[in-house]
């Protein structure tokens, strides 16, 4: 019996979840997907067309917020799925070399390069980053990272399971942050730089941002939601990678880090949280 997580899922991705049960077969659950979710099928490979299971595919998640795997894992094992979890690159390969030599091993990471990834393994063409949003239920983008070998049936067949997910793909080549966090990153951290130079305060620049430019959350709430250690951690990576001083971490950021001051989760952060 699927737990009431999914029936909750499905409803927000607008996919109806039926039950039925029949002699000596237990139940089986179907998920009924929209027509024009489903139309997205007709491009992807004979195997996916046939069925919803997806069974043919393995997601590698390596060092992500907890809530985004557990809404991945909720909805992905239930599409027949496999389901990885990595503490660190050994374990993902080792991992992936346990999978069959034909599915798909797709990753979650935020910042690990996919050909790097990819190459630890014995099919890079079948490797592919598929990073979902946090809240996974709430955030239909799902970027999809093609890796220097990824095959383009690879991309297909991703592309198509994320469309069944009710979720809408954007196809973006490896690069450190990828497309989305390479633009969200660098402005939270000027966000922080304004504050360490005494423009405005928290709530004035928060405020701003959100009455000036329609953003839903201010920045600096955003990296107390998405905590400021990782939000260094992925400033650093830029740093270092794109060897540029326009990513270079603001001091007040690696501050607050080093006090403990690291947002929600540790109750303080631009913010105090009771």
């Amino acid at each position: 019996m699927p737990s009431p997580t999914l029936a909750v899922l499905c409803e927000l991705l607008g996919i109806t979840l039926e039950l039925r049960s029949a002699a000596g077969e237990g139940t089986t659950m179907t998920l009924r997907v929209p027509l024009e979710t489903y139309g997205a099928l007709a491009s992807a490979p004979a195997p996916l067309t046939s069925s919803l299971s997806f069974a043919g595919l393995t997601v590698l998640v390596i060092d992500d917020e907890r809530s985004v795997r557990m809404g991945m894992r909720v909805l992905l094992e239930e599409l027949g799925c496999t389901f990885v979890e990595a503490s660190s690159i050994e374990e993902a390969t080792r991992e992936a070399a346990a999978a069959r030599p034909d599915v798909i091993l797709a990753t979650n990471t935020s910042s690990i390069s996919i050909t790097r990834l990819a190459a630890a393994t014995s099919r890079p063409g079948k490797f592919i980053g598929m990073h979902f949003f946090n809240p996974v239920p709430v955030m239909t983008l799902v970027e999809l990272i093609r890796g220097h070998l990824t095959e383009d049936a690879t991309v297909a067949a991703t592309v198509a399971l994320a469309k069944v997910l009710g979720k809408t793909p954007i196809v973006v080549t490896n690069s450190p942050g990828f497309v989305v966090n390479r633009i969200l990153c660098p402005m939270l951290n000027e966000a922080v730089l304004a504050l360490q130079e005494g423009l405005a305060s928290a709530e004035e620049i928060d405020n701003g941002m959100k009455q000036g430019c329609g953003h839903p959350i201010g920045p600096l709430a955003l990296i107390d939601m998405v905590g400021l250690d990782v939000l260094l951690a992925v400033m650093e990576v830029f740093y270092r990678d794109f060897n540029d001083p326009k990513y270079r971490p603001a001091l007040l950021l690696k501050e607050m880090v080093a006090a403990g001051q690291l947002g929600r989760k540790s109750g303080r952060g631009f913010y105090t949280y009771a």
